[in-house]
C-alpha cells in the first residue's frame, strides 16, 4: 500500500531534510509540497493525500488552521513537525498521529510511519467490511446479522477504550464505558459521565469513528448515547421519545433516529 503524502513547511530546507529522511520508506510517496497554510488546504482538498507532515509555526494560516480548514472533507492523517515544544498539547488535541520535534529524529520518524501504516490498515479493513455488508444486504440479507456478529469480535479492538480530554488546563483520561452521552456544541463535544462533564474539541463525525457502534449510537443530530446506560424509553409526541439514562438524565430521540435506537433498546 502506497502512502500518498504531502509535506507542508514554510522553510525550504526543512522540507528538503524531511524528504531525505523519508526516502528509506519505500511505501511513502511524496506527491506534493506546500510552503504555506492556504496552499496546503487547497492541495489537501484536491489531492486527497493519506498523510500530511505539517509544520505548526507558519505565517498566516498556521498548522492548526490547516487542520480546521479541511474538516469539511474526510481529512488525512496528520503528523505535526515543529521546533516549538509548547504546541504539543494542541497537537495532541487535534488527534495527530504524532508530534515530531525539529530536527526530526530518524527512530521517531520510523515509529511514526509504523503508526500511520497501522491507522491506514485499520481504516481499509473497516471500509472493506462495510462494502461487504452492503453486498450481503442485497444478495443475502438473512446473512447480514450473522456476519456482523462474527466480525464484531475482530473489529472491537480498533475502538477506543480511553479518550484523553484536555479541559480547564488539565488532561483527563476518560474510560469510554463510563460515558453516558455526548452532545455537540459547535466545534466542541460535551462528554457526560453521569457525575461529571468535560469538553472535547473534536467533530461529531470523528468521535463516532472512535466509538464502538454496537454501544454508542446517535439518537439526534447532535447527540450520541451509550446504549448500555439506557434504563427506560419514554414515548413522546410526534413519534419522538426520551431515553432515561442511569444518572436520571433524559435524552430526546428524534424521529429520524428512532428506528436505530429500537434495534438496540428492548
Amino acid at each position: 500500500m502506497t502512502i500518498r503524502t504531502i509535506l507542508v513547511d514554510d522553510e525550504k530546507l526543512a522540507i528538503q531534510g524531511l524528504q531525505l529522511r523519508l526516502q528509506p520508506f519505500e511505501d511513502v510517496e511524496i506527491i506534493d509540497t506546500c510552503s504555506n497554510g492556504r496552499e496546503a488546504i487547497r492541495k489537501i482538498k484536491t489531492e486527497k493525500p493519506d498523510l500530511v507532515f505539517l509544520d505548526i509555526q507558519m505565517p498566516g494560516f498556521d498548522g492548526f488552521s490547516v487542520v480546521k480548514g479541511v474538516m469539511e472533507i474526510e481529512p488525512p492523517l496528520f503528523v505535526f513537525v515543529t521546533a516549538y515544544e509548547e504546541h504539543a498539547i494542541r497537537a495532541f488535541e487535534a488527534n495527530a498521529v504524532n508530534y515530531l520535534m525539529k530536527p526530526v529524529d530518524e527512530d521517531k520518524l520510523a515509529d511514526t510511519i509504523e503508526r500511520v501504516r497501522q491507522r491506514l490498515a485499520e481504516k481499509k479493513s473497516a471500509e472493506d467490511a462495510e462494502q461487504l455488508l452492503d453486498v450481503l444486504s442485497e444478495v443475502a440479507p438473512e446473512r447480514v446479522a450473522d456476519f456482523s456478529c462474527e466480525a464484531a469480535g475482530e473489529s472491537a479492538e480498533r475502538f477506543e477504550k480511553l479518550i484523553n480530554v484536555k479541559d480547564r488546563g488539565q488532561i483527563f483520561r476518560v474510560e469510554v464505558e463510563s460515558i453516558e452521552h455526548i452532545e455537540a456544541a459547535g466545534d466542541y463535544m460535551c462528554i457526560y459521565t453521569g457525575d461529571n462533564s468535560l469538553i472535547l474539541r473534536e467533530t461529531m463525525k470523528d468521535l463516532e469513528r472512535r466509538l464502538d457502534p454496537r454501544k454508542f449510537q446517535r439518537v439526534h443530530r447532535s447527540t450520541i448515547v451509550n446504549l448500555d446506560q439506557v434504563r427506560q424509553v419514554k414515548p413522546h409526541t410526534n413519534g419522538e421519545c426520551f431515553l432515561v439514562l442511569d444518572s436520571g438524565a433524559e435524552v430526546k430521540v428524534s424521529r429520524s433516529y428512532r428506528d436505530v435506537v429500537a434495534r438496540f433498546v428492548h
